[in-house]
């Protein structure tokens, strides 16, 4: 972070992608965006946006989500491999500089994109310089934390209503990155407890919170007859399936 400032009073550094799938360990990201997000909402120039061929088909249902389509993707987008690549190397050099990187959902995003690497033999986010100490803030598991029994879904779209942020471009990874840093932002200003917490227990924190709820929303589940069901808790990063 900047100084001694509080880590949302800062450059933050949003991050998402828009995929082929909902499993993250298999999905292929299509597009991804790295923005560098400044305290007066400018956007900074070391932002960047990547349109990537996925290597494989883009199925309708993701196509109708995020506008890019199959064929789209194989005539203008990067080699996955170069593209997923150069994302990581984005990431790594932001928080290596400190940058806070706001994920709204990092379970989903970080597990895909350490995927990809893995899928293309590149060095994983957990052998990247900084990567135990990069500080995530995900305001997806803040907001279930500190407003555990509001009613209604928990989606990107209904965090931007709840939270009165104006936003655009929605399931654009620019966008909802943007989107993602306001948000984070409105959270601070809303909870001093969220505003005030230093990086390594706010990190901490996050990944309490992330199984807490996973537990609690397992037995709601459970207990409406999906007996078997099981719900994953762990955050930021999700162990790889072999």
């Amino acid at each position: 972070m900047d100084g001694q400032r509080a880590w949302h009073d800062s450059t933050l550094v949003g991050f998402d992608l828009e995929t082929t799938g909902t499993d993250p360990l298999t999905a292929r990201v299509v597009t991804a965006a790295v923005v560098h997000h400044q305290v007066d909402d400018g956007i900074g120039g070391l932002s960047r946006r990547w349109l990537v061929d996925p290597g494989i088909d883009i199925p309708e249902a993701a196509a109708a989500v995020h506008g890019i389509t199959t064929a789209h993707a194989r005539t203008h987008g990067e080699q996955a491999a170069s593209a997923v690549a150069a994302v990581a190397d984005a990431l790594t050099e932001a928080w290596s500089a400190g940058l806070p990187i706001v994920i709204f959902n990092a379970a989903y995003d970080v597990t895909l994109l350490n995927a990809e690497l893995l899928r293309h033999r590149l060095a994983p986010l957990t052998e990247r310089t900084g990567w135990a100490d990069a500080l995530i803030i995900d305001p997806l598991v803040i907001d279930r934390a500190v407003d555990r029994y509001r009613r209604g879904k928990r989606t990107l779209q209904d965090a931007v209503q709840h939270y009165r942020i104006q936003a655009g471009g929605a399931h654009s990874a620019d966008g909802d990155a943007v989107a993602a840093c306001r948000v984070a932002r409105a959270i601070a200003m809303r909870y001093p407890e969220v505003a005030g917490a230093e990086a390594a227990a706010l990190l901490s924190q996050q990944r309490v919170w992330s199984t807490e709820w996973a537990v609690r929303f397992q037995a709601y589940l459970r207990s409406r007859g999906q007996a078997d069901v099981v719900i994953d808790g762990t955050w930021p990063l999700r162990v790889h399936r072999t």
